[in-house]
């Protein structure tokens, strides 16, 4: 079933208020959202009605803080209701809210506050940033004494914070008439801080306008209906989440249920069983590395029944897409979807539709594994700067290997160096307090720099690397080190690869390793677990073969010469990674400087 008739559009509300309680209204006594109370130990069910009513409590005790139409207010929350009921609080009047990461630093934190003069600061669990509220002091300095409250959802008896207040007790017992302030669609509605791989993050202004129109576009852009369940789990401090996991679904009124955590999420595939899944390329690829894991422990057989799903699963998908001639192996596709596809993707809930990729890169080699298995993926392309989808496969022509094609109000086109650019109603207002740096990606005629190459076959998007992120070696060869670190990715072993280079003989790698995996791999080959070990000429001999054996496609001067092992991914904590798994690169060559001397000695 698909259908449109219960959409809202922009001309029927002209911003994402508006959105909100249209949606109320056509809809007040459906489903809205699914999340699991850790009180009762049970999965819960709030309507459209239910969270209008909360969005009214919330909205009195805004009004209680004496704020006025574009203040900022900031949420440092896990993806909940109350997530979205702070939200639709905020913009009934017209403030502007800023999102935070749960596992954001603390001085990340401190600089977003100071930088958006955040009024309101929600925070679910203030442990997470206990340097900030212990130290009632620096409230007192210029840049957080505009902080009028902190309120937080769980426990605040270890904090003594005079602007503090558990949202029990910040919440009032009753609801004055609500009074929604005119918001005009242009303006400011979020401010977004992207986590950049280098320097602080910049704040993205975007309009109601930029959101909602971007949010339709993608709704209108495939085949979504009221039927359809969406498992949220991507944090909605990015855009990519908030636009397709949250605001995409209520212009649709499709429901959403909220995922426990990643740690939960195949066991909440299962129980919510969704239709669509908006996720990045880092799930699949544990997925896969997970497959592969299993296989290599299993018969010839097996291994040979999976492999023939896969390929001949992606057969009938080229054909379906009119790539490929029908063949005489897709007879076999009902007894090998019976006794392989279709066991694991019962494991994704059986019964999902759609999965939505985005974010970063989807490796060739897994996309093809699942698609081959039956899941239908949609890879897509889009940045925070752009509300944030660009592009995205139509399913009728759907190319795994490109980010789809450009959504239907927005422009794109290559610059002489082939650099994807980027023109329509979905291009942020600019950065922040930044005009400098707005000028230096949105030039005169409007068009937003993405910084990401590209080349347009067939009305297809392909990336095809970094203005910025390739590596010349010292031979003058060049290198993209994304291409090569999915490659070695795909060894189920390897968890995180950065790629060494630039002005360098060689290129080098560093490593990450989960511990499990490693205490695996070091008593298969006879050697203590302890991490000494990596020192071994017979282990290094080895991780360089399989690192390399991932490389057979690239040219031999992409060949890995020298790795440094490290047991222990990088974290988010740790100022390593963004909130959404990208190497902060320049952060890695930092810490690990004193290794990667020690790669090129002698050299």
């Amino acid at each position: 079933m698909n259908n449109k008739q219960d959409y809202i559009t922009p001309v029927m509300a002209s911003n994402l208020s508006d959105l909100f309680y249209e949606r109320v209204k056509r809809s007040s006594d459906d489903i809205a959202y699914r999340y699991y109370d850790e009180t009762d130990q049970i999965w819960k069910n709030l309507s459209w009605i239910d969270i209008a009513k909360k969005v009214e409590l919330w909205h009195t005790a805004f009004r209680h803080e004496g704020l006025a139409k574009g203040d900022r207010v900031a949420i440092m929350m896990r993806n909940c209701p109350d997530w979205v009921i702070f939200d639709q609080a905020a913009y009934s009047l017209g403030l502007v809210v800023v999102p935070i990461y749960t596992n954001d630093r603390t001085e990340n934190i401190r600089f977003i506050l100071e930088d958006a003069s955040v009024k309101v600061f929600f925070v679910e669990d203030p442990s997470r940033c206990t340097m900030l509220l212990k130290d009632e002091s620096l409230f007192e300095k210029q840049g957080l004494n505009q902080l009028l409250r902190i309120v937080t959802h769980q426990s605040i008896s270890e904090f003594n914070n005079s602007r503090l207040k558990q949202v029990k007790d910040w919440l009032p017992s009753y609801t004055e008439t609500i009074q929604r302030v005119e918001i005009q669609a242009e303006s400011l509605a979020t401010i977004v801080y992207t986590s950049g791989t280098t320097g602080r993050p910049k704040g993205v202004m975007l309009s109601h306008d930029n959101i909602f129109s971007n949010a339709y576009a993608a709704a209108i852009f495939e085949h979504f209906d009221t039927e359809d369940i969406f498992l949220s789990f991507l944090p909605l401090s990015h855009m990519f989440e908030r636009t397709a996991g949250y605001y995409m679904p209520m212009i649709i009124g499709a429901k959403i249920a909220y995922a426990r955590s990643i740690e939960n999420l195949g066991e909440d595939l299962i129980t919510i069983s969704p239709t669509v899944l908006v996720t990045v390329p880092r799930i699949f690829e544990r997925v896969y590395n997970k497959i592969q894991d299993q296989l290599s422990k299993k018969s010839i057989i097996a291994q040979a029944l999976f492999n023939a799903a896969v390929n001949v699963g992606w057969s009938r998908f080229l054909v379906k897409q009119k790539r490929e001639n029908w063949h005489i192996k897709l007879l076999f596709w009902p007894i090998l979807n019976k006794l392989v596809a279709g066991k694991i993707l019962a494991k994704l809930g059986g019964n999902l539709q759609l999965a939505v990729s985005g974010g970063a890169a989807l490796s060739p080699q897994i996309a093809k594994t699942f698609i081959g298995l039956g899941l239908t993926i949609s890879q897509g392309y889009g940045l925070t700067e752009t509300s944030p989808v660009v592009s995205t496969n139509k399913l009728n022509d759907n190319d795994p290997f490109s980010v789809g094609q450009a959504m239907g109000n927005v422009e794109v086109k290559l610059s002489s160096d082939d650099e994807l650019l980027v023109k329509g109603p979905t291009v942020m207002l600019g950065y922040w307090n930044n005009e400098k740096a707005t000028k230096e990606v949105i030039d005169e005629s409007g068009w937003f720099h993405t910084g990401d190459k590209a080349k347009i076959e067939s009305n297809h998007i392909y990336i095809t690397g970094r203005i910025k992120e390739i590596i010349v070696l010292s031979n003058g060869e060049k290198v993209p080190p994304s291409d090569i670190e999915l490659a070695i990715g795909n060894d189920p072993i390897f968890e995180q690869v950065i790629v060494i280079g630039e002005a360098k003989p060689f290129l080098t790698a560093i490593i990450t390793i989960e511990e499990n995996n490693w205490e695996a791999f070091a008593t298969e080959q006879s050697v203590s677990v302890d991490i000494s070990s990596l020192n071994d000429e017979k282990i290094k001999t080895i991780f360089l073969e399989r690192i390399n054996n991932q490389l057979t496609a690239f040219p031999g001067y992409a060949k890995i010469l020298r790795a440094h092992i490290v047991i222990k991914p990088w974290e988010i904590e740790d100022g390593l990674i963004t909130p959404t798994l990208k190497l902060k690169r320049s952060k890695i060559y930092e810490k690990y400087a004193n290794e990667i001397i020690e790669l090129y000695h002698g050299h």
